[in-house]
């Protein structure tokens, strides 16, 4: 059945893009009383989507769908000013909607890039658009399918006057937690929203503020991904768990400080069985992971930046390894294991403990290390970032959504500049009473030929930010040594820099 032309001016906002986010992110806008105008390249998915979602949907509500078969129609529908929502895939195909969009659209209209856009094509997207007095939104969207229906984590960068367009519904559809615990309202059904609560967004700043800040989101879901995934193969292969008891730690660890969405899924993924075999799921799963590149971005920054991430880094490199399953099979005939180490097993009395702390610490760094990226970008870019808000909207709709991120929210409320989170009283109490854990399982990993590159690097992060003095000295006295690069002297200000003619045979040599 064709689409018909809908009524002029009868939308109050549109989402062009009916693939799974852009779908459940309009059924979400429409349950919060909105009439959503709707729109696809092909028309076949706008269709599908209409009679999945008759209006009886919606029953209840205002809301509504307002379907378009042009997109010039799809931009009538709108009321002024046009706030369109763009959920399609990143880099030229949002480029070539925007085109599209541009010519049909008037001063003071808003679009809002939904995708996982780079930074800095939201930075220079806003710029071109400006130009034509449109306004530009580029919003980090985080939750996946489930979250996109009924509550996502939503981080929106801009202008603030774009951003006061963009509010009533952000607000409206975000996730939402409890003001005094930060812990997710439960999740609503169809046309019955969540009433009440902290809402899981808020203006993260000017230009590609808002993409950054997901981009970051998501080099720490690499992280965590990876710490669950080294903790998961040590108590496998080290401990000799199966995975119906491993699915049993991790529920018991959901149910405490470790509670988190991560945590309860892969306590859900180690108990379920392959349909076909009937042998534990994740054993039929090849292990070799995908990545989409959000994560290669974050680290790139990084090191643009000059600040530590290894944690993160060693997350996108473990799947890079991942990746090349053949390399590694045949690497494995030839590079054999260690064997057993004898006191390897006495380092700790309780080895499920000791990984749960392991877990936990790292899991400290690695938002540590993000946290900091966002401070360092947000002063290199005079982007204003409140850090403490930022860690308040991922407490609930968003991948990396955890009890663990209140505690975030209440170390940035007791200092707004905290330079670290490891500086943190509550932070660094819990470093300190766990750390001896945390070297334990890194030792005997590493004496049983076990991989953990996130464990060790985040202990290594940790070692290195507690220590006063680290041996960059002696790189530096290299570096002026083959390169005249020149060094700061210990007992003379900072800022001052010598240099020693190293060829020159009279300089004054140490006698052993």
């Amino acid at each position: 059945m064709p689409i018909p032309t809908p009524r002029p001016a009868s939308a109050d906002i549109g989402v062009i893009g009916m693939e799974v986010m852009g779908k459940n992110i309009a059924l979400n806008i429409a349950d919060h009383g909105f009439a959503t105008a709707i729109y696809n390249r092909t028309t076949a998915k706008t269709d599908a989507v209409l009679a999945e979602n008759p209006p009886a949907v919606f029953a209840g509500t205002t809301g509504s769908l307002v379907p378009a078969a042009e997109l010039k129609d799809f931009v009538a529908s709108l009321k002024r000013p046009r706030r369109i929502v763009l959920l399609v895939k990143a880099g030229g195909p949002t480029d070539a909607t925007i085109d599209g969009l541009r010519p049909l659209l008037e001063p003071g209209d808003l679009i809002v890039d939904g995708g996982n856009a780079e930074w800095q094509d939201t930075v220079r997207r806003e710029a071109a658009l400006a130009s034509a007095g449109l306004l530009f939104v580029g919003s980090g969207v985080s939750g996946g399918e489930l979250g996109a229906r009924f509550g996502p984590s939503l981080m929106p960068g801009g202008k603030p006057e774009a951003w006061a367009i963009l509010r009533p519904v952000w607000e409206a559809i975000a996730a939402k937690v409890d003001a005094a615990t930060g812990k997710p309202l439960p999740g609503a059904a169809p046309a019955r929203p969540v009433k009440g609560g902290v809402p899981c967004t808020t203006y993260i700043g000017p230009g590609g503020a808002g993409h950054y800040v997901k981009m970051v989101h998501n080099g720490v879901e690499y992280g965590d991904m990876q710490l669950i995934a080294e903790a998961y193969h040590f108590m496998r292969d080290v401990l000799g768990m199966s995975p119906a008891a491993m699915s049993e730690a991790f529920n018991t660890w959901n149910s405490g400080e470790l509670d988190s969405f991560l945590i309860e899924i892969t306590a859900d993924i180690l108990r379920q069985a392959d349909p076909v075999t009937g042998r534990p799921f994740v054993d039929v799963v090849l292990d070799a992971a995908g990545q989409k590149g959000t994560g290669k971005w974050t680290i790139n920054s990084a090191l643009d930046l000059g600040v530590p991430a290894a944690t993160m880094a060693e997350a996108v490199f473990a799947r890079n390894i991942s990746a090349i399953k053949d390399e590694r099979v045949a690497a494995s005939a030839v590079l054999r294991a260690p064997s057993p180490h004898p006191a390897a097993a006495a380092l700790a009395p309780d080895w499920l403990a000791c990984v749960r702390d392991a877990l936990y610490c790292s899991k400290v760094c690695s938002y540590a290390q993000g946290f900091a990226l966002m401070q360092t970008a947000s002063k290199a870019h005079s982007w204003g970032l409140r850090l403490g808000e930022v860690a308040a909207i991922f407490r609930g709709g968003c991948i990396i959504r955890a009890r663990f991120l209140q505690k975030i929210t209440e170390a940035f409320a007791r200092r707004a500049d905290l330079p670290n989170l490891l500086l943190d009283s509550y932070f660094a109490s819990e470093t300190r009473n766990r750390h001896a854990n945390w070297r334990a399982v890194v030792a005997r990993a590493a004496l049983a030929g076990v991989p953990v590159p996130a464990f060790a690097s985040a202990l290594a992060y940790f070692d290195s930010y507690r220590s006063a003095t680290l041996p960059a000295n002696l790189i530096q006295a290299q570096r002026d040594y083959f390169g005249a690069h020149t060094y700061e002297r210990t007992d003379q200000p900072r800022g001052q820099f010598f240099h020693i003619d190293w060829p020159e045979p009279s300089r004054p040599q140490l006698k052993a």
